[in-house]
C-alpha cells in the first residue's frame, strides 16, 4: 500500500511530504523532481508570485544512489521568499511589536502582512476554518488551504509517477478541455504529445481551442475577475483489473474521484463521457468488445474503468475547477472583527489556475494508481513486481488470444 502525507503553508519555510510503500529499486532524482514541479508553474494567466517564487526540491529519505530504498521516501520543497515571512509565519513565539509593523503595499485591495485577517472571502476556506478551529484571523487557514499545497503532491506524484512508468510502462497525461464557456476543439491527446502540451500556455494541441482560451483569461484578468474551466487526464497502459468491485473503498473510480476531488478549486469530476453517458441509451452507452485477434474497443465512454476495475482501456478523468477565490473585484463578506458589512481581503491571485490544476491532477492520478497496483502486486523491490505483473498480464493475455 501506498500512503502519502504532506505538512507546510503557503509562506512557510517549506512544504515537506512523505510517500511511504514505495518498492526499492524505482530511479528518482532531485532533477527529475524539479522538472516535475516546474511543469506546475507553467500557464497562461498565471501571477506575478510564479516569476519571483521559486520551488527549491531537496530530497530528504528513501533514496540512495538515485534509487529508492523501500523506506519511506521523504521530500522538502523550500520556500524562497520565506525571509519575507520569517516573522508573520514563525513557528516560535515573536515579540507583539513585530507584528504591528504595517508591511503592506499600500493598495487598498491588499491587506498588509502583518495585520490579523479578519474578513474571510466567499469561495474560500476562511470562513469555515475560522469557525471550525477557532480561529480570531484568517491567517492560519489559508496558508494551509492554499494551493501553495499542491507543489508537494506535484512532488509526491512524481515518485509515483516513475514506479507506474519503470513497473508497468505506464504514462499519464493532461489538457485543458475548457475555460469558461469555451470549449476544446481538440482531440484526445496520446502520451507522446506531452511535451507539446506542456509548450503550449493553455495546454492544447489545438491552435484556434489555444487563442480561445488564451483571449478568455485575458478578458476576466482585464475585468479584474478570474475565470475556471475543465481539464482531462489520461493514463495510458493501465492492465485490465486494477481495482476491485467488492469493497466500496477499493473501487478505482471511487478513489480516483476523490483524489481528483480533493485539489484545490475542483467541483466536478467525471470518469470517461461522465454526464453525457447517463444521457444516451444503453446501446450507445457502453463500450462494445470487438475480438479481432483478440479484443479491442471501439469506444471508451466508461472511461477505462467498469465495475470499479480498469478494463484495460486508457483510464480517463475530467476536472472541473471553479474560478480562483481570491478575486480583484473584491466581494461582499463580513468583518468578523467589527461584525459589519466588508469586502473581502485580497491577495495576489492568478486570473485562472486551470492549466496548472491538470498537471496536479496527472499526479494524484498517478498516485491513486500506483496505489492500487501495489495493493494488487504486492511489494518490496520493483523487479519482483514487475514479475508478478508479467505473470498476470502473460494469463490475461493467454484468455483473450485465440
Amino acid at each position: 500500500m501506498i500512503r502519502w502525507m504532506s505538512a507546510g503553508e503557503s509562506h512557510g519555510e517549506a512544504l515537506t511530504g512523505i510517500i511511504d510503500g514505495v518498492p526499492a529499486g524505482v530511479e528518482i532524482n532531485t532533477e527529475g523532481l524539479a522538472s516535475a514541479l516546474a511543469r506546475r508553474r507553467l500557464g497562461h494567466g498565471r501571477g506575478a508570485r510564479q516569476k519571483f517564487e521559486k520551488d527549491v526540491v531537496k530530497i530528504l529519505g528513501g533514496v540512495r544512489h538515485g534509487l529508492t530504498m523501500g523506506s519511506p521516501v521523504a521530500i522538502q520543497v523550500a520556500n524562497s521568499e520565506w525571509p519575507k515571512w520569517e516573522v508573520v509565519m514563525s513557528s516560535d513565539p515573536v515579540p507583539r511589536e513585530a507584528l504591528l509593523i504595517d508591511a503592506g503595499t499600500g493598495d487598498e485591495r491588499e491587506v498588509a502582512r502583518n495585520r490579523p485577517l479578519t474578513r474571510p472571502r466567499p469561495g474560500h476556506a476562511d470562513f469555515a476554518g475560522m469557525m471550525k478551529f477557532d480561529h480570531e484571523d484568517a491567517r492560519p487557514v489559508l496558508e494551509r488551504a492554499s494551493a501553495r499545497e499542491t507543489a508537494m503532491r506535484v512532488a509526491l506524484g512524481y515518485v509515483a509517477r516513475e514506479f507506474l512508468r519503470q513497473v508497468a510502462g505506464i504514462e499519464i497525461v493532461s489538457h485543458v478541455v475548457a475555460v469558461g464557456t469555451e470549449k476544446s476543439n481538440a482531440d484526445q491527446p496520446l502520451a507522446k504529445d506531452a511535451q507539446a502540451l506542456d509548450e503550449s500556455p493553455v495546454r492544447t494541441l489545438d491552435a484556434d481551442t489555444e487563442a480561445r482560451f488564451m483571449r478568455a483569461i485575458d478578458e476576466a484578468h482585464k475585468q479584474g475577475d478570474t475565470i475556471g474551466g475543465t481539464v482531462e487526464v489520461i493514463a495510458y497502459g493501465v492492465p485490465v483489473g486494477i481495482g476491485t468491485y467488492t469493497q466500496w473503498d477499493q473501487r478505482l473510480d471511487a478513489r480516483l474521484a476523490g483524489a481528483l476531488m480533493s485539489i484545490q478549486a475542483a467541483k466536478s469530476v467525471e470518469i470517461g463521457s461522465g454526464s453525457e453517458q447517463t444521457e444516451a441509451l444503453g446501446s450507445r452507452a457502453h463500450d462494445e468488445i470487438i475480438v479481432d485477434g483478440g479484443i479491442s474497443r471501439p469506444t471508451n465512454h466508461a472511461g477505462g474503468i467498469e465495475g470499479g476495475m480498469s478494463n484495460g482501456e486508457p483510464i480517463r478523468a475530467r476536472v472541473g475547477f471553479k474560478p480562483i477565490s481570491t478575486v480583484p473585484r473584491a466581494r461582499k463578506t463580513i468583518d468578523l472583527a467589527t461584525k459589519e458589512q466588508a469586502p473581502a481581503l485580497h491577495q495576489r491571485s492568478d486570473a485562472s489556475a486551470v492549466v496548472p490544476a491538470a498537471v496536479i491532477a496527472e499526479a494524484m492520478m498517478a498516485l491513486t494508481l500506483a496505489n492500487s497496483l501495489m495493493e494488487m502486486f504486492g511489494s518490496g523491490s520493483l523487479a519482483r513486481i514487475q514479475s508478478a505483473l508479467r505473470d498476470y498480464t502473460d494469463r490475461v493475455e493467454g484468455r483473450v488470444r485465440p
